[in-house]
């Protein structure tokens, strides 16, 4: 995600349910610069097609939650992004990930393989 739909993600996830008008509203009061009801619009419109939001109209308002939770989005962008890194690089990133693991303290190393494990 660019920087404004996380700004967007990040209020949407401490409100739970908004409509573009409440999300504007509450990010650009802390904006240098207030941005326009329809950018708002578009960032909310792209973020429900990339399957992060959802939306449901009452009355002639749409309201728009999230899909999930902040922690599920983390665990499921990282990973993404390792496989993503995996499949372009390979045995190299993976050598590289086995070097991070081994440079780690071993209680975090432990924690980690039991995190492993559980998936």
């Amino acid at each position: 995600m660019h920087e404004l739909e996380t700004e967007v993600m990040q209020e949407l996830w401490e409100r739970q349910v908004s409509s573009v008008r409440e999300i504007m509203e509450a990010l650009n009061a802390r904006a240098p610069r207030p941005r326009a009801y329809t950018t708002y619009l578009t960032i909310m419109t792209r973020l429900e097609g990339k399957g992060l939001l959802d939306r449901a109209r009452e009355g002639r308002t749409d309201f728009y939650r999230p899909l999930y939770t902040r922690d599920r989005y983390t665990e499921l962008r990282a990973h993404a992004e390792v496989d993503s890194v995996v499949e372009q690089f390979g045995e190299v990133a993976l050598g590289h990930f086995a070097r991070q693991m081994a440079e780690l303290d071993p209680q975090r190393r432990r924690t980690l393989q039991r995190l492993a494990r559980k998936k």
